[in-house]
């Protein structure tokens, strides 16, 4: 599940023309974190799954779905 998630995290930054470091700053994040969010493995706490999707301009169930 979680390699799914960074997945659609990944996807989302990338087709909003985001680098993992604009896409950090932007959160509140390190990109350290968004990279191990992203590569699976790393579980993001709800905060922060909150904090990125907000950053992405999607709803948080998109990052989630399969």
């Amino acid at each position: 599940m979680r390699r799914q998630v960074g997945e659609h995290i990944r996807a989302t930054r990338i087709r909003e023309n985001l680098t993992q470091e604009r896409l950090a700053e932007q959160a509140g994040m390190d990109r350290q974190t968004v990279n191990r969010i992203e590569l699976g493995h790393a579980s993001p706490l709800l905060d922060n799954l909150v904090r990125l999707a907000d950053a992405l301009g999607v709803p948080v169930a998109d990052l989630v779905r399969e």
